[in-house]
């Protein structure tokens, strides 16, 4: 894995070994992209449009990516049952969540056919809402942003559709939009 810078201040590296189960099974785990033609401009322009700006606003140093890029390998792995809790490694979603950019499978289908590209993360000390808030007032031209909680990373995607969707969760987990109006007449 090398250091691409794939804005002013994300690598490919950082964007490609942030989750918590990339770092637990590196070992097992091939976390580069398979269709860098195609994934690579992608991730850059989630850096340049949304990132960047977030992090020029925020500061580096208050900038924690919890996840990036999904390889096809990082994928199975969140898809397995841990040994130890008897839960998923993690909710993976590829057909929807843009974490996956540009990939193919063998087929040669995209995995996610909305393409762009997408990460979640968290701003130290800003509670979600009012980073929320911010990017809503900025016009940041996300195509989907999930809210999962006042103490939570938020997932945002910059891709060709630019729908700039907003969305929360129930306590049951299903995506909503109600509570979330402030956002969504702000945004208009």
């Amino acid at each position: 894995m090398n250091s691409t810078p794939l804005g002013r201040y994300l690598t490919l590296a950082e964007v490609c070994t942030c989750t918590q189960t990339y770092n637990r099974y590196a070992d097992e785990i091939n976390p580069s992209p398979k269709n860098p033609e195609e994934t690579l401009p992608a991730l850059e322009a989630l850096c340049q449009h949304i990132i960047d700006p977030i992090i020029d606003e925020f500061g580096r140093d208050r900038f924690h990516l919890t996840y990036g890029f999904c390889s096809v390998d990082l994928k199975r792995w969140l898809a397995k049952t841990d040994p130890v809790t008897g839960k998923k490694h993690g909710i993976v979603t590829p057909s929807l969540d843009q974490h996956m950019a540009h990939e193919v499978n063998r087929n040669g289908q995209y995995y996610c056919d909305r393409l762009g590209a997408a990460c979640d993360f968290r701003i130290h000390n800003l509670p979600s809402d009012a980073l929320v808030d911010w990017i809503v007032t900025q016009n940041l031209p996300f195509d989907s942003l999930y809210f999962y909680g006042h103490n939570r990373p938020i997932h945002i995607s910059y891709g060709p559709q630019h729908k700039r969707a907003l969305w929360t969760f129930t306590a049951k987990g299903t995506p909503t939009q109600r509570g979330i109006e402030h956002w969504t007449m702000a945004k208009d």
